[in-house]
């Protein structure tokens, strides 16, 4: 079964791809201080090896990593709340560690906790900062 268009344009008109320009992406690309960690090893290691700590509603594992940029993952469990929220509170913890003083020579996971939906972003940051301050 093939597709096709309901409505060909006019002989001698353009498409209205051609016709009128492409609007941005919704979603605009950012330029972050650090890579996202992947893979179970790695999360492994770092519950095994890393250390911890806990300020206000954040907790922040770290590990020595690889050379280049430190390597992050965000977590939100079901304790944050919804999907939604738990959406929302991960962007403003990637948020926050952008702003955070990570090493590049360490791996870190940084863990939301209950009250992070509440909380202003401001506090979140320093949270966030001290965590990371902390670990190293």
């Amino acid at each position: 079964m093939g597709f096709a268009s309901a409505c060909a344009p006019a002989p001698g008109e353009p498409s209205s791809d051609a016709a009128v320009p492409k609007a941005a992406g919704a979603s605009r690309r950012r330029n972050r201080p650090f890579v996202s960690l992947r893979g179970r090893a790695d999360f492994q290691r770092l519950w095994r090896e890393g250390r911890r700590r806990r300020v206000g509603e954040v907790t922040v594992v770290s590990a020595c990593g690889g050379p280049g940029s430190p390597r992050v993952a965000v977590v939100a469990g079901r304790a944050v709340g919804g999907a939604v929220l738990r959406n929302r509170a991960k962007r403003r913890l990637r948020e926050a560690v952008a702003q955070a003083p990570l090493r590049s020579d360490r791996d870190y996971v940084v863990i939301g906790g209950e009250g992070l939906g509440r909380a202003p972003f401001s506090l979140v940051r320093a949270w966030v900062v001290a965590a990371v301050e902390e670990v190293r």
